[in-house]
């Protein structure tokens, strides 16, 4: 008998604070709910997204493709 071993897909990301506009669209867009936007301003006034739940990220960069930014940065474990 086989036994299936699911392996655990996961990822990182960065997001640069000072560069985030606080738009949201990244905050939408992740199908793991992993961004919100911090309750602090960066230096530009406005709220930035924060990476709040790591453990969940899948490393699927969506993220990153919306964000107009150009503020966030994807690694995906393999």
């Amino acid at each position: 008998m086989s036994e299936t071993i699911k392996k655990k897909i996961s990822g990182k990301i960065e997001i640069d604070r000072e560069a985030c506009k606080g738009c949201g669209y990244c905050i939408e867009a992740c199908p793991k709910g992993v961004i919100i936007l911090d309750t602090q301003f960066n230096s530009l006034g406005f709220y930035p997204a924060v990476n709040a739940h790591a453990e969940k990220c899948t490393g699927c960069a969506i993220c990153a493709h919306v964000c107009p930014d150009i503020a966030i940065e994807v690694w995906k474990d393999e």
